[in-house]
């Protein structure tokens, strides 16, 4: 079981249209490198056979991962409550730095948004997941434990 936004859920499926989409043309580059004659030292033909492998690596990944999605459904929970989906800003207690953090079932690998994305499974996802505003958590980071205050939730 993964739980994920429907956000999540929707662009893991159009990553997997696209994938599928790519099936015919890398099957068709393969039929046009193989028309060029001996295979063996066809580099053209072996760098299309390895794009339609991993191709066909990315479509069973997310085969998998919808396959196990479980939709996170925020709406029975409590107000101030910090889950799937939430972005929530956190003071650092020893600094007083303050940033925001958005809780996500997958991560986009998007780095051009105002936050940080953190998964369930991530130490910080982890200690956010139901927690709530005026909250101290304690995160074990690779740097040692650091405690953030939960200052709003922002959605």
């Amino acid at each position: 079981m993964q739980y994920m936004t429907q956000e999540d859920k929707q662009r893991l499926q159009e990553m997997l249209e696209e994938c599928t989409g790519k099936r015919k043309t890398l099957s068709d580059r393969i039929g046009r490198a193989r028309e060029l004659g001996d295979l063996k030292e066809n580099g053209e033909y072996h760098a299309a056979k390895e794009e339609q492998g991993l191709n066909e690596a990315r479509i069973r990944e997310l085969e998998e991962k919808l396959s196990k999605a479980v939709i996170a459904n925020s709406d029975d929970l409590p107000e101030g409550m910090v889950f799937l989906g939430s972005t929530v800003k956190l003071r650092d207690t020893d600094s007083e730095s303050e940033e925001l953090y958005k809780l996500v079932g997958e991560a986009t690998g998007n780095y051009d948004v105002d936050y940080i994305e953190v998964t369930p499974n991530s130490p910080m996802g982890e200690a956010l997941m139901k927690a709530r505003v005026g909250e101290v958590i304690g995160v074990d980071l690779r740097r040692g434990k650091r405690h953030f205050e939960i200052v709003e939730i922002i959605s």
